[in-house]
């Protein structure tokens, strides 16, 4: 059976905001990895490492998964926490 996850990509350092990050990705897991011994790199024989879907929701994207028969694995984002401030708190003491 065919092992995938699903997951929101992170933001790349180059980014600064989080506006492209609305699309979930569905992505094979690699099978056999190893090393290439002429050139060093990594390869596989496995076809489905180069595939990598996007949906616009979570929900399309396991029922894709569910559709196909592929077991899969959610990967949620963490959640950011904002506090708010203003300049001034830099110099009042508690």
């Amino acid at each position: 059976m065919k092992k995938a996850k699903i997951y929101i990509p992170t933001k790349s350092a180059m980014q600064s905001g989080r506006g492209k990050q609305s699309k979930w990705i569905l992505e094979y897991e690699v099978k056999n990895s190893k090393t290439n011994p002429l050139m060093g790199w990594e390869t596989s024989d496995d076809t489905y490492s180069e595939i990598r879907l996007q949906f616009d929701n979570k929900e399309k994207a396991i029922q894709y998964a569910k559709k196909n028969k592929i077991d899969f694995k959610l990967i949620l984002p963490k959640t950011r926490k904002f506090v708010i401030k203003s300049y001034s708190d830099n110099f009042i003491k508690d």
